[in-house]
């Protein structure tokens, strides 16, 4: 999905300020994402109801205008974004001075490192379903630990047993296949 078509002038004047930078201009994910030295830095991009520009590692930005955001709470760890509303927000020597500040963080190694998330544990009915079928079972072990905790926080976030089970049964074909859940959209 090109965000670009919801604030197209908006994200045009930001991406002009970023390429002021000397940051590189990639595309990953579907969005244009500026780089510098192969790392992530900054992205722009236009929402509903706002445009923002994302650092990729803002939680160590400084932030001396206190316009940086979480996201998603509790979610988002590193990621900062920078809402704006109009036009009118843009101020080019503000935007410059932040990301001059993510490259240098760049430069200096400043990258967050994710904790390692505690193992999940199978459903009780997911567990039994791999106890009656060794083919399953086989298979799930043999998927990449991400893969496996996909479907398993996919399972653990159906509330009523019986979407649990629907759950079941749209996954088994794609473990049995050796896929992950979200494979298509990579």
């Amino acid at each position: 999905m090109d965000r670009s078509e919801n604030w197209p002038a908006e994200v045009a004047r930001l991406r002009e300020i970023i390429r002021k930078t000397g940051l590189e201009e990639t595309i990953k994910w579907g969005e244009r994402v500026y780089t510098h030295k192969g790392k992530n830095v900054v992205s722009c991009m236009g929402f509903k109801n706002h445009f923002v520009l994302w650092f990729y590692n803002g939680v160590f930005l400084s932030d001396p205008y206190q316009v940086l955001q979480n996201a998603q709470e509790g979610k988002t760890k590193a990621m900062r974004q920078w809402r704006f509303h109009s036009a009118d927000e843009i101020d080019e020597s503000k935007v410059l001075e932040y990301i001059l500040e993510a490259i240098r963080n760049e430069e200096e190694g400043k990258v967050w490192k994710p904790e390692k998330s505690p193992d999940l544990e199978i459903p009780a009915l997911f567990q039994s379903k791999l106890n009656e079928d060794s083919l399953l079972k086989t298979s799930f072990e043999e998927l990449t630990p991400f893969k496996r905790k996909e479907y398993l926080e996919y399972l653990l976030t159906a509330k009523r047993e019986a979407t649990q089970l629907s759950r079941i049964e749209k996954i088994t074909p794609m473990i049995l296949e050796g896929k992950g859940l979200n494979d298509k959209y990579r």
